[in-house]
């Protein structure tokens, strides 16, 4: 080869940087603030006499270089971060004074989510959040235009099922076909009748009268009745406003949910990560046949899939995300003298083992049953107390790869050591014949 057939060969472009939404300086430049309310939460009494000694004066020159100042440290933080798809990762460059490189691999992506807190919904812009195989915490992209998160997302995805970068552009976000929504009223009603809210309720209209008949001060009834009400309002209105016009769909790349009245997130249940599908019945639910529907996902922050439906309705979006799988009608319960060493409750356990789940269930007011598939068990255990001994009942603890355990609690002895050895080649063979994970099958 001449020098001038060299110089004929074409070079690598170079690569492609781009930089997050231009409104992203607005969202740093609050740092510089937060590190002074922090430093007035750590030290409140210090920092209300250093405020003190502050004359308006002295506020105002305050003020005029700590705005400056934080919108300095807005735009230079954004002008300081890029991103890039290479052919094989995501590679975000952040920092000011310690610079930081991630190198996502492409192939180690699980989920790829777009959430829209109100804010940024005004703003049109988006947060993207990469779950990765193996990452403690998700990485982020904050902000780019909703459209861009939308683009940026399907080409990811490709990109992790294993279409080449000249085509992964062009696949866009794959079809989703829905499979439940919420009606807001359902979820309004299921939240009014959950247990907590009600505990929190009824303490709230008896703690108050016994204080003010022991104390009959006015102050120390406020002080413990305003606190008992705000919880049993908050923790119903924030599920609410979270889980807001629940939406699952299925598509080729997992089951993808919509949700959030004010705060709007779009996230997508990686296939095959699944571990752990718990369905929660409690006990003001039943007469209406309503359940609950939580997961244990590998590496992620996924917890809900269906907040309230009804069972055979919930049953259905379960056969989707496990493949194969049928929820066990019975279960068997522990033997009588399990009441010896759990009075009453030893009822609510109970055990099926099927040829795709390991199946467990506790609770007798709130049931939760736990679905395991055999192929996610990672151990197996069996543990005896000193009282469990003496009255020939042990314990069976399945792990999982989302560092969870399921217990088949109180179950007899013999049939927990039996248990004990069949689940273990269960797991085995499941883990053998399991097909793989793959992205847009």
């Amino acid at each position: 080869m001449t020098t001038s057939d060299l110089d004929d060969v074409p070079a690598h472009p170079p690569l492609a940087e781009r930089r997050l939404h231009p409104v992203t300086p607005f969202r740093r430049a609050w740092a510089p603030v937060a590190v002074l309310a922090g430093w007035a939460g750590h030290d409140p009494s210090g920092a209300q006499e250093q405020l003190q000694r502050l004359t308006s004066t002295m506020l105002l020159v305050g003020l005029a270089v700590l705005v400056p100042a934080a919108g300095l440290y807005g735009f230079l933080s954004w002008w300081f971060t890029h991103f890039a798809v290479t052919d094989s990762e995501l590679r975000i460059r952040t920092g000011l004074l310690f610079r930081r490189t991630a190198h996502i691999r492409l192939e180690r992506i699980q989920a790829v989510d777009v959430t829209r807190p109100l804010l940024a919904r005004v703003a049109g812009v988006a947060k993207l959040r990469i779950d990765v195989v193996g990452a403690d915490k998700k990485d982020e992209l904050a902000f780019l235009g909703e459209q861009e998160a939308r683009t940026l997302r399907a080409e990811l995805l490709a990109r992790a099922a294993g279409f080449a970068p000249e085509t992964a552009r062009e696949v866009g976000e794959a079809p989703a076909h829905e499979l439940l929504r919420v009606p807001p009223r359902e979820l309004a009603l299921s939240l009014v009748l959950t247990g907590a809210a009600w505990g929190s309720l009824a303490a709230a209209l008896v703690v108050p009268p016994v204080l003010w008949l022991a104390t009959h001060s006015l102050w120390t009834v406020l002080a413990a009745a305003l606190p008992l009400l705000g919880t049993a309002g908050a923790s119903s209105a924030g599920r609410f406003v979270a889980e807001y016009d629940w939406t699952v769909g299925e598509s080729p790349d997992g089951l993808r949910i919509d949700h959030g009245l004010l705060d709007r997130a779009h996230e997508t249940v990686p296939p095959g990560r699944v571990q752990t599908v718990r369905i929660v019945e409690p006990l003001l639910w039943r007469r209406r046949g309503w359940v609950r529907v939580e997961l244990d996902v590998a590496g992620s922050d996924n917890s809900v899939l269906v907040p309230v439906a009804p069972r055979a309705v919930a049953e259905s979006v379960i056969a989707r995300i496990l493949p194969g799988v049928t929820v066990p009608e019975s279960l068997s319960r522990p033997p009588r003298r399990a009441g010896r060493c759990v009075p009453v409750w030893w009822r609510g356990h109970g055990l099926a083992v099927t040829e795709a789940v390991f199946a467990a269930r506790h609770g007798l007011l709130r049931r939760r049953l736990s679905l395991v598939p055999h192929a996610k068990v990672q151990s197996v255990r069996l543990t005896q107390g000193p009282w469990e001994r003496l009255w020939r009942l042990a314990d069976v603890h399945v792990d999982t790869g989302a560092d969870k355990t399921v217990t088949a609690r109180l179950r007899d002895a013999e049939g927990a050591a039996l248990l004990l050895r069949d689940q273990a080649e269960r797991s085995r063979t499941g883990r053998r014949d399991a097909r793989p994970d793959r992205w847009m099958a």
